[in-house]
């Protein structure tokens, strides 16, 4: 289950792009999760996915 505070959310997705997953896809597919839904909740506090570091700064 993903955190709804979008802080604690963007600390848990990043951990787990760190540690667990070469890409943002990869994390969506293999947690079931939406990306767009994900991106935007990120979005709104200003953070966006970055491919060549993989996390959302």
């Amino acid at each position: 289950m993903l955190p709804n505070d979008p802080v604690m959310l963007l600390s848990y997705i990043n951990l787990k792009l760190r540690d667990f997953y070469p890409s943002l896809d990869a994390l969506c597919e293999d947690l079931d999760i939406d990306r767009e839904e994900l991106t935007e909740k990120l979005a709104a506090i200003n953070y966006r996915y970055d491919e060549g570091t993989n996390r959302f700064a």
